[in-house]
């Protein structure tokens, strides 16, 4: 069945990020509840979120790999793209954030600022997106608004800009008062997301009139004319208001913060609001794209090439390869043939599909800015651009990083052997930051990622999806050889069968070349030993190397004259 589709003015993408355990799965819940697209409000710890569907996600409780689910609201399709908050997956968030046109960075009301948090400000900083704070989990025991906000103050500037005041505090917190509007709203402590609207709190007057006014210099600050307004009337209305904000948030001159507790489904529909009404729609500028060698700026419009990036990859052992993209320029058609250039082949795009976690709801196009899937592409992996047909347009990639740790990998039985090379491919397909190799000196299998617990989760994932038994172990350390000091060598050899045998002379000099590798130096001058016998001499020495001398390893780091 075929779903409505969005124009482009009409998409708002959101990278939900943050540390781990700040609840962006659980805001990505209430979120998708409280538009309509789910009936009940779906809990991580009861294993049934949209876009935590892992078995591995289920079991840790924590979310592993990138999931895309939407929303509609107020005419709009929201894209919420749920990101790992572990460091081992930060590659994977940062694949998040370069689809997305905002960053929604989640703080805990209770830690503050912690060390995901930081990263990733400065991987929205590097994508140049605007960001939004929502201090989450208000109801915790210890949570405090104002403690997060000076906090959010002190690492990135009174740009961080509250537009909100909670009601209550931890067990007590029920609402909110907009500072846009000066209105106030309150949740029943029932999950429902029923919201109400309420007059000011008396006690909070004071406390809301300096924040709205605070807020209302921040925004004048930002445009000459709307600080004239504010000069001349004492106030901004609330449209001026939000246009005012709307132009500092997408231009990165102001980062607003919400306060809510997803949870418990408090502060959500504010939030929908905001991201509707304040942020940028996926036109708001071009995308930087290298068009046949050229550098060119592309529009996010229906009338350019089509530029598109494959972010993720899914490979389902029933379903095949699925691969997620964001369309930049142009837009797409099923059964269109277009080519992949970063790799130089065709392919052909056959059903496209949006994206409800695991579940594919097949369109007839996607608009440019819109987040979509494609089944079984042949020859197109995660980081790769597709563009119109003979051309060549490459999106920038997020880059892979090398392995921090590493494992021996082996089989439990032949039977498991001969299953692991197909698995561990359609496992490195979906994370391209696992590694696979083999040792050329120890000849063992080895496993590569960022981490322990990642090369853990690999494992896990061949018994579960692949039936594929495997041990891990600390891999053989592969030692070399080497000298210390200089030596001067010379053989003779002598060979007499007969005839007129054979006499040969060699002298070498051999010396130490520490973190320079193997270096063959030829001082012979003139024709006094033919240039035909001189190769054979590196030839010899490159093969006694890989012999050893003193206890059979490979010998490295010398220099021979």
């Amino acid at each position: 069945m075929s779903v409505k589709t969005f124009a482009t003015e009409d998409i708002r993408n959101i990278a939900v990020t943050g540390h781990s355990d700040t609840g962006k799965t659980s805001l990505v819940s209430a979120v998708l509840f409280n538009s309509g697209a789910v009936n009940r409000l779906l809990k991580v710890d009861d294993e049934n979120t949209i876009t935590d569907f892992d078995e591995d996600e289920h079991d840790r409780k924590i979310t592993i790999s990138t999931a895309v689910a939407y929303a509609e609201h107020n005419g709009c399709k929201i894209n919420l793209i749920d990101t790992p908050g572990y460091g081992i997956y930060t590659t994977d968030a940062l694949q998040g954030l370069r689809v997305a046109d905002t960053a929604l960075i989640l703080v805990s009301a209770v830690a503050g600022v912690e060390v995901q948090t930081d990263k990733m400000w400065k991987a929205a900083a590097s994508f140049d997106l605007p960001v939004v704070f929502s201090v989450n989990s208000m109801d915790r025991d210890r949570a405090s608004f104002s403690r997060t906000i000076k906090n959010l103050h002190k690492r990135y500037g009174r740009e961080v800009t509250p537009l909100q005041i909670p009601i209550g505090a931890e067990s007590a917190f029920s609402g909110v008062v907009n500072l846009i509007s000066g209105k106030a709203y309150t949740w029943p402590n029932d999950e429902s997301g029923k919201m109400t609207a309420i007059d000011v709190p008396p006690e909070m007057a004071d406390e809301v009139a300096t924040a709205r006014e605070a807020l209302m210099e921040m925004v004048a600050e930002q445009d000459e004319a709307l600080m004239d307004a504010y000069l001349e009337e004492g106030e901004l209305n609330e449209a001026t208001l939000i246009e005012g904000l709307k132009k500092a948030i997408t231009t990165r001159s102001l980062y607003p913060v919400f306060a809510l507790s997803a949870g418990k489904n408090i502060g959500i529909q504010p939030l929908m609001d905001a991201l509707v009404n304040l942020t940028p729609a996926p036109d708001w500028r071009p995308v930087s794209a290298v068009v046949n060698g050229e550098k060119q700026e592309l529009a996010i419009s229906g009338d350019e090439k089509l530029s598109a990036y494959v972010f993720k990859t899914i490979s389902d052992p029933f379903s095949g390869r699925i691969s997620l993209i964001r369309v930049f320029s142009g837009g797409v058609v099923s059964d269109t043939t277009v080519t992949n250039s970063t790799s130089g082949s065709t392919e052909r795009l056959g059903a496209l599909s949006i994206i409800q976690g695991k579940t594919m709801e097949h369109v007839s196009e996607l608009a440019p800015g819109d987040i979509g899937a494609v089944p079984k592409l042949k020859d197109s992996n995660t980081c790769d651009s597709l563009c119109e047909a003979k051309m060549n347009i490459k999106v920038p990639a997020v880059p892979i990083p090398e392995a921090a740790i590493s494992f021996a990998l082996e089989a439990k039985s032949k039977a498991d052997e001969d299953k692991l090379a197909t698995a561990l491919r359609r496992i490195q397909d979906e994370d391209p930051t696992i590694k696979i190799g083999r040792d050329p000196q120890t000849k063992e299998m080895l496993i590569s990622g960022t981490g322990q617990l990642h090369v853990e989760v690999v494992v896990g994932k061949l018994k579960k999806r692949y039936n594929v038994d495997v041990v891990l172990h600390q891999p053989k350390v592969p030692y070399r050889e080497t000298i210390t000091k200089s030596i001067d060598v010379t053989t003779r050899h002598k060979k007499q069968t007969g005839g007129s045998g054979q006499f040969a002379q060699c002298s070498i000099t051999m010396e130490p070349n520490h973190g320079h590798g193997y270096e063959f130096v030829d001082k012979i001058f003139g024709g006094s030993i033919s240039q035909t016998y001189r190769p054979a001499v590196d030839k010899g020495i490159q093969e006694a190397a890989e012999r050893g001398v003193l206890a059979g390893f490979p010998m490295v780091d010398f220099k021979i004259t």
